[in-house]
């Protein structure tokens, strides 16, 4: 897989309260990933990125949410997300300074 297409797959890392949690408790990262990306593609591209070995991936797709604005429906985008497991002893620095 190409570097372009690895840094399609992967848009960015999904940093909040729960995933730091999952992060500590169960050594999963979670990331935004491409509406057209597959668990397969997603464990190519981690392992590739960040040189660590990469035990199961979980992929789901959250729906956008309906909003009214001045009376007005509208919505947010849904997008996709992916939840990587890593080996034991292997971890990914997300906030990492270029």
């Amino acid at each position: 897989m190409s570097n372009e297409r690895l840094l399609q797959v992967l848009r960015s890392p999904l940093v909040s309260e729960k995933s730091a949690r999952i992060q500590e408790s169960a050594n999963q990262y979670v990331f935004e990933v491409a509406s057209t990306a597959t668990k397969a593609d997603v464990k190519m591209a981690v392992e590739e990125l960040f040189k660590v070995n990469v035990k199961a991936v979980n992929v789901l797709n959250v729906k956008g949410k309906t909003k009214a604005f001045k009376g007005r429906l509208g919505g947010r985008g849904g997008f996709r997300k992916a939840y990587v497991s890593l080996a034991e002893g292997q971890t990914i620095d997300i906030v990492a300074k270029a």
